[in-house]
């Protein structure tokens, strides 16, 4: 994990004075959007184009004029993009669902089933709906993005808390 953080606030750093050399000059919501931008790709590309919620926010990055020259320079840097879609998993999900729907339930498990089914569809929907790419995704795959997702954004919270409390010794303690 140490890894990590050192490697995103490198990439992090490298991409805020990119970001900055091409405007001299920022509004309070330009410097916003630069950290930001800066952040989410430093951290897509501390993942190596290894998961699909890290090509999703580079692909999105690209998308926006201000920040493609810092998308091209990460992506030139990055590694070859890797599969992370594993379709035994996925037949094994299916064979499990046919399975379970050959079973006779009574009326009363019917329902709660019912209920149960279109509350797990609901929250899949809002889940796919937070993680970069994860519209596009399936099932099996949006549970082990998300654990990867939550790790990095975890990472990347605590590299910046790391710097704010930096920043707060240093103005603090003039020398």
């Amino acid at each position: 994990m140490k890894w990590v953080k050192q490697e995103f606030l490198k990439k992090w750093i490298w991409g805020l004075r990119k970001y900055s050399s091409e405007k001299k000059s920022m509004s309070l919501m330009e410097r916003k959007k630069a950290i930001k931008v800066s952040a989410d790709l430093a951290m897509a590309c501390t993942r190596n184009n290894r998961t699909r919620w890290s090509r999703a926010l580079i692909a999105n990055a690209s998308k926006d004029g201000s920040s493609k020259i810092l998308t091209e320079h990460l992506l030139s840097s990055s590694l070859p993009i890797r599969k992370s879609f594993n379709s035994t998993r996925m037949r094994s999900c299916r064979n499990i669902l046919r399975r379970n729907r050959a079973v006779r339930r009574p009326k009363d498990r019917v329902v709660a089933s019912f209920i149960a089914k279109k509350l797990v569809q609901k929250r899949t929907r809002r889940l796919k709906s937070l993680l970069p790419g994860g519209e596009f995704m399936d099932d099996v795959s949006l549970v082990d993005e998300t654990l990867d997702y939550i790790q990095s954004l975890r990472a990347q919270v605590e590299v910046m808390r790391c710097l704010v409390t930096a920043s707060e010794l240093m103005i603090l303690s003039p020398s």
